[in-house]
């Protein structure tokens, strides 16, 4: 297989492969989990694979308790199945507590400060019904005698949620929001090791395929014994793309070619999701993309499977006005539709202008 249709087969998996999924928790469970530390971010992801679907629509669906987000995996927030985030949080997610040490040492925290402040929370949480912002979260830890200044207050909200008391819901207007991850959770999936192993590879490879095992790896922040015993369980096919072994899902392998353009957010899983980016984009043009490589990706503009810009938009009271930074050569008329469709979901008229310089 060569990498034009490799890069196809992307296309389909990432983008045109949920297409027969028509809501926000099929969504979710096709990826498995979604990069979801900027909330504007993901909540795109999400419209732009559901057409004709509004932000008010897509944060209305994020209410009825199916998704939630929390650190499953990397240190990093993801939106992933309420049902799955205890297996997930037990599987993937503890691995970051063994890497928190050193920080802990200089922000002045250690296990049994983090324990007292999930006891805090409990009982706050439990007295507020079982949400509260952010603020008021961190006023309970205070109040019970907790420093909570500087990233020690993060260092513990994170604790609680990786140790699955807690989880990241809906935001009250602008600010986030806590909740009991039992409360919210309505069911429990609960797989053995090997299972959810297999689950993981399933859901990665279905919808990043095809890919590398360090691809997957890089995902999960699994070992690769563990990455290639989840592959060997998956059902998954071996490909052969330019000399480099990646795997795919079956299904996807029988998808024609996919062309078209797309308008996507900074953190969407096109580009998160693998350790290896040189399939979409060059690595000058991965320097614009992530600018000092500072891991702050940049929306972009993605003509057949291919980075060819990237975007910024400005919310005003009677148009967006979306500026494009161009990577490659191309015709912005041609992209125009794509940046409509962003228009439409945050529901306003559209003005499309080039990057000064």
């Amino acid at each position: 297989m060569d990498t034009n249709t490799a890069l196809s087969l992307r296309m389909t998996s990432l983008l045109l492969g949920p297409r027969s999924i028509d809501d926000v928790p099929g969504i979710v469970e096709w990826f498995g989990a979604m990069q979801a530390q900027d909330l504007n971010s993901v909540l795109w992801s999400l419209g732009a694979r559901l057409p004709g679907r509004s932000l008010p629509e897509i944060v209305a669906a994020t209410e009825e308790r199916q998704v939630v987000r929390t650190w499953p995996m990397r240190g990093t927030v993801h939106l992933i199945a309420s049902a799955d985030a205890h297996w997930m949080l037990d599987l993937t997610g503890v691995r970051q507590l063994t890497a928190v040490e050193k920080r802990w040492d200089y922000l002045g925290l250690n296990e049994k400060i983090a324990n007292q402040a999930m006891e805090l929370l409990a009982a706050a949480l439990a007295a507020g019904g079982g949400r509260l912002p952010r603020s008021s979260c961190l006023a309970a830890l205070a109040e019970g005698g907790l420093d909570v200044t500087g990233q020690r207050g993060y260092h513990l909200l994170w604790y609680a949620s990786q140790r699955s008391l807690t989880a990241i819901a809906p935001n009250a207007g602008s600010e986030q929001t806590f909740v009991l991850l039992d409360e919210w959770v309505p069911a429990r999936n609960e797989p053995s090791r090997e299972e959810g192993l297999a689950i993981f590879a399933k859901r990665y490879f279905r919808s990043h395929g095809p890919a590398t095992v360090k691809d997957f790896a890089g995902w999960t922040s699994l070992p690769m014994t563990d990455s290639r015993a989840g592959i060997a369980a998956a059902g998954l096919v071996s490909v052969d793309v330019d000399g480099v072994e990646m795997w795919a899902d079956p299904e996807v392998l029988d998808a024609g070619p996919v062309t078209g353009w797309w308008a996507l957010p900074g953190f969407d899983e096109y580009l998160l999701g693998y350790k290896d980016r040189s399939m979409m984009a060059t690595k000058e043009q991965l320097a614009k993309i992530v600018p000092g490589n500072n891991g702050v990706f940049q929306s972009t503009l993605v003509r057949d499977g291919l980075v060819v810009a990237t975007w910024k938009r400005t919310l005003g009271k009677k148009a967006v006005t979306v500026t494009v930074q161009p990577v490659a050569d191309f015709d912005l008329d041609d992209a125009r539709p794509a940046l409509e469709r962003f228009a439409s979901y945050v529901g306003l008229p559209l003005t499309v202008k080039p990057a000064a310089g």
